[in-house]
């Protein structure tokens, strides 16, 4: 019997969702499996079938399912006090607050609570356009920033076109050498022209009228895109000339993803504004934010902040936060992501490519990685979407569950993954390929 009082089971269940309208998807053919439960990097369903978490379900699930620290913090803040108005002094809200704050950057003074992501990076835009008094915002090609109106017209991918109600975006490429835009040969050559590209849409479309730069730190759904060494510097150069400022979209990289508390630690590179949300609870109650630099938080202690939302810094989220940050400090966890990411998890992805031509390219850091899937590696021709159907459906059936975008399969378990449970999901991948042929 489940919590409701009545009989569960993965049909009843399925026959349920019948009722939910499902984001991103042609309603008729959303297939949903049913999950009763989870505990670390596993999950089950109501007959008992297993499965791994290769995904980190869509990259927030960072100290994995259930953490039995989390879960106390959170019963214990329902039992006191389980919602507020966000004009009140939360004492939870601070003590987050405080802890997001130790790992960030020293000039970063404050923390605006969002409900996720996409509202974090909806109001980073909003800061940003505030201090400035201009108003365009640049972004790239390659990117998703969310589903709310400047978050996903900043985005970059086909999911923009429909959803243009934002005004002042413009959008240009970032680097990629696998699939470059600008006949690159090499990563220094990519970097340069690049770079070179950024300038002139920043000179086309006015210094002076552009507000923010938004990228992702290292891009996500865009395909784990490493920038080359020398290119976030690039753009932080640029902006700082021209007065623009620079946001970094961390929702997906931050908070240990990439074996650091944010993935700029990476480039030596730090912008005026931080967007987080996913990791940093590891999803277990909705949550995102903006780490606010100094001189936009001075800005603001005389000048009317034109934005709020009624659930920020919500004391459930927020004990989320503090259990969960408290956790990944006491046990080790970002530190764990570097090492197994890097010396575990890359190197048995890498040992794939040896084995499986349809493998391009793979690229990634920490527990952040990327398969590019081709039909031919001299041509780079992307694998057709029936063939990554068929494969996505073998791997589910295995008892893999992945992260499949376009035509790669993003590598991202939960940070706390054992190097056994790396091995079973990777050997799974390598027999679901050989079986596609």
């Amino acid at each position: 019997m489940d919590g409701f009082g009545t009989e569960s089971s993965n049909q009843y269940v399925v026959e349920l969702d019948k009722h939910v309208f499902h984001s991103w998807s042609v309603q008729e053919s959303a297939a949903p499996i049913a999950i009763a439960g989870a505990q670390g990097c596993t999950l089950w369903d109501f007959e008992g079938k297993q499965y791994l978490d290769f995904s980190s379900q869509l990259v927030n699930t960072n100290i994995g399912h259930q953490h039995p620290k989390v879960i106390d913090a959170i019963k214990a803040q329902a039992e006191t006090l389980v919602t507020i108005a966000p004009a009140t002094a939360n004492l939870t809200r601070g003590e987050a607050a405080k802890r997001i704050l130790d790992r960030a950057p020293s000039h970063f003074k404050k923390v605006f609570f969002t409900n996720a992501g996409a509202d974090a990076n909806e109001n980073a835009i909003r800061m940003a356009r505030q201090f400035t008094g201009r108003d365009k915002v640049l972004s790239a090609y390659r990117s998703y920033h969310g589903n709310t109106g400047s978050a996903i017209a900043a985005t970059g991918d086909f999911r923009r076109v429909p959803n243009e109600y934002s005004r002042g975006h413009v959008h240009f490429f970032n680097p990629y050498l696998y699939r470059t835009e600008f006949n690159a040969q090499t990563e220094a050559q990519e970097c340069e022209r690049a770079l070179q590209h950024l300038k002139r849409v920043i000179e086309c479309e006015g210094p002076h009228a552009i507000a923010a730069i938004i990228l992702e730190t290292i891009p996500g759904t865009a395909g784990f895109l490493l920038p080359p060494e020398g290119y976030l510097q690039g753009v932080r150069e640029l902006a700082t000339e021209h007065g623009i400022q620079l946001i970094f979209d961390e929702v997906m990289v931050g908070f240990g993803r990439t074996g650091r508390w944010f993935a700029f630690e990476h480039f030596n590179v730090i912008p005026d504004l931080i967007t987080f949300a996913k990791g940093v609870n590891s999803g277990y109650v909705p949550a995102g934010g903006v780490i606010v630099s100094d001189a936009i938080s001075e800005y603001f202690k005389s000048n009317f902040f034109m934005g709020g939302l009624t659930y920020s810094g919500h004391p459930l989220a927020m004990s989320a936060i503090v259990a969960t940050l408290d956790a990944m400090e006491e046990e080790g966890i970002v530190r764990y992501a570097d090492e197994i990411g890097n010396k575990v998890l890359g190197p048995a992805l890498i040992e794939l490519m040896e084995q499986h031509q349809c493998i391009g390219d793979i690229r990634g850091k920490g527990m952040f990685w990327a398969l590019e899937l081709v039909e031919d590696r001299a041509t780079r021709e992307p694998l057709s979407n029936s063939k990554i159907a068929s494969l996505k459906a073998k791997m589910t059936e295995k008892g893999l569950l992945t992260f499949i975008v376009n035509n790669r399969i993003h590598v991202a378990p939960p940070l706390i993954i054992k190097p056994n449970e790396i091995a079973q999901g990777v050997a799974i991948i390598s027999q679901a390929l050989a079986e596609l042929g």
